[in-house]
């Protein structure tokens, strides 16, 4: 688990440059979420924990007041989300989550990127199965026993729990972020979560070489630069 965790974290940081409209994929996940469950964070834990991660990354607190806003005014678009799998160059496998006004011309503009690489995109349900959709929280600490059994004293269906270098790795499935996360609060107090986040990880990698490296990053590069695009995983490791 920790391995697929690692290259997920240095494929993001390859990527990282090309998310320039990462405000606006926040206020448009802010807006969705603010609107079918609330704009109070207290009363609506999903939206809490997104704007405690949109504030890790830097998302100006103005981004996220103009989509609470726009969630209670009444305005604004109907957003749903969409998911689209396949396989990337290298063979690797690809998932896009999104959120959209419009689906056909969302697949469209997805469609388009794989052809563009001569990638394959396939049905709901193709690659998927080859993730986990797993709940991740990580925070100083070096006792993973005590993390481990204040986890299964609150009930948490905890996947795995690992420490490296001073840093504590919790997995769980998505289902369980809240019920693993106020476990953690409750027992250690506030703590400082580097990294709090709900995402798919693959549960094998495929090594991507040669000229499939540069595809894959061209690949990337033209997801991300999708409007409705809000995040892209896949199990290469080059």
């Amino acid at each position: 688990m920790g391995r697929a965790y690692q290259n997920r974290k240095e494929s993001i940081a390859k990527t990282a440059n090309a998310k320039s409209k990462v405000y606006s994929k926040y206020g448009r996940e802010i807006y969705v979420v603010a609107k079918s469950g609330g704009a109070d964070p207290d009363g609506n834990l999903t939206l809490r924990g997104l704007i405690e991660r949109a504030k890790k990354d830097q998302v100006p607190a103005h981004v996220v007041e103009k989509a609470l806003q726009k969630a209670t005014s009444g305005a604004g678009e109907d957003f749903s989300p969409a998911r689209y799998e396949g396989f990337g160059p290298g063979n690797c496998l690809v998932i896009v989550d999104c959120l959209t006004d419009n689906p056909n011309r969302t697949i469209g503009d997805v469609r388009q990127c794989f052809n563009k690489v001569k990638a394959k995109i396939g049905t709901s349900g193709t690659v998927s199965h080859m993730f986990d959709h797993c709940a991740i929280l990580v925070f100083a600490g070096d006792d993973e026993d005590a993390v481990l059994e204040a986890l299964m004293m609150a009930d948490v269906d905890v996947t795995d729990v690992e420490q490296e270098d001073g840093k504590i790795t919790v997995f769980a499935p998505h289902t369980e972020y809240f019920k693993t996360k106020q476990a953690l609060t409750e027992t250690f107090g506030d703590i400082d979560f580097e990294v709090d986040t709900i995402q798919f990880v693959p549960q094998n990698t495929v090594e991507v070489t040669g000229d499939d490296v540069a595809q894959l990053e061209r690949f990337l590069d033209m997801l991300n630069d999708v409007d409705d695009v809000q995040n892209v995983y896949h199990n290469a490791e080059y």
